[in-house]
């Protein structure tokens, strides 16, 4: 077999598949053995798989996860005023008014000033609002069942109880809270 390629002595062949043993790097998408036993890791990565999934269905709304999570904070809160906003969300206060100007226009909130101290501004969830969040729920939902897909009901709700224990730990009330 003068030519055959293993043969020759130019290349080895693999000897259990008949062909040559081309060193390629992995996909780039390859996630390293090593790094799926590390926890922190693995929820780092599924949380970005999270986030970008939900990223999608609210741009389709024109909306971001900030406005999001104001919506649900007002939701569940009530009124608030940017100060508190800004410390609850631990976000920087300039950061917060870009947030919150966005949602005045699309009607989400409004803002009106305290009358016993105007400095302070209070945040308000309109019924637009409220109803942004009742037709954002689906599209929630759905980003939810396609990263949990694998998953048995059972198991989601393990998961869930799971991820609100170890929030509680890195994140535990406190009395300002």
């Amino acid at each position: 077999m003068e030519g055959a390629r293993g043969n020759s002595g130019n290349k080895a062949v693999d000897a259990g598949s008949g062909r040559d043993p081309v060193s390629r790097p992995p996909p780039m998408n390859t996630t390293p053995p090593s790094v799926l036993n590390l926890n922190a890791y693995l929820m780092y990565a599924m949380g970005k798989a999270a986030r970008r999934r939900l990223s999608e269905r609210l741009t389709a709304h024109g909306l971001r996860l900030w406005h999001l999570t104001l919506l649900a904070l007002l939701a569940d809160l009530g009124s608030q005023f940017k100060g508190e906003l800004a410390a609850r969300l631990d976000m920087n206060q300039s950061d917060l008014v870009k947030i919150v100007n966005d949602l005045v226009k699309t009607g989400y909130v409004d803002c009106a000033r305290d009358s016993a101290d105007r400095r302070r501004i209070e945040v308000t969830l309109t019924p637009e609002g409220r109803a942004a969040l009742v037709r954002l729920s689906a599209d929630i939902s759905a980003a939810d069942d396609d990263l949990l897909a694998p998953l048995t009901d059972e198991e989601r709700t393990q998961l869930a109880s799971l991820l609100r224990r170890l929030h509680g730990h890195v994140n535990p009330v406190t009395a300002h809270d």
